[in-house]
């Protein structure tokens, strides 16, 4: 399975979100705004050098109509920023908001990009659950295969935070094994329900 995070770098919680997952030896995908990689650079380079993995999340979590200028403009400025400023070249795009008919996924498939979604759904930015029951929001859900969605950015995420660790330790104790979302792909073993990946 595969522990995915969005809406980042983000100060405070992406540092937070990386010594948890190094000391429980977890790698993950982070999946990046431009805006927020253009403001924290170290961040991000931070994450790749810790052997995670990484992904277009757009340039401004735009989720409204993208005509395909607009849409060519948020994901190749981001997967361009990814390049220059950490040298990997992603294919991984994931939409803001899991919206697949605004036009941003049309575009990424076109352009040979894997838009991965998720089969797991924390439930993390909602300030309804504690850290508890996100994470029975995901033991809940989870099976062999799941591609989970957690967040290092967009605000506040003690709540995240609190969670993981215990997350990933109750997930183990069940069995699971945490590779990142290339790794998943790489292994065919993806669960797309009720979806999580799209394309070739």
């Amino acid at each position: 399975m595969a522990l995915t995070f969005d809406d980042g770098p983000w100060p405070g919680a992406t540092p937070a979100v990386l010594e948890i997952l190094a000391h429980e030896g977890v790698r993950a995908t982070f999946f990046w705004i431009g805006q927020q990689l253009e403001r924290y650079p170290d961040l991000a380079r931070q994450v790749v050098t810790e052997g995670h993995a990484v992904g277009n999340h757009t340039y401004s979590h735009r989720s409204a109509a993208s005509p395909l200028e607009v849409a060519a403009q948020e994901i190749e400025r981001t997967s361009a920023l990814i390049e220059r400023v950490t040298g990997v070249r992603t294919t991984l795009f994931r939409p803001p908001g899991g919206h697949l008919e605004n036009g941003l996924v049309k575009y990424a498939l076109e352009r040979g990009y894997v838009v991965v979604m998720w089969s797991a759904l924390s439930g993390d930015t909602d300030p309804k659950y504690s850290a508890a029951e996100i994470v029975n929001n995901v033991l809940g859900r989870v099976r062999a295969g799941s591609i989970v969605l957690l967040h290092d950015g967009g605000g506040d995420r003690s709540r995240t935070l609190a969670a993981l660790p215990e997350l990933i330790e109750r997930l183990r104790a069940e069995g699971y094994r945490f590779v990142t979302v290339p790794q998943l792909l790489e292994s065919g073993e993806v669960d797309t329900h009720p979806w999580a990946t799209t394309g070739p």
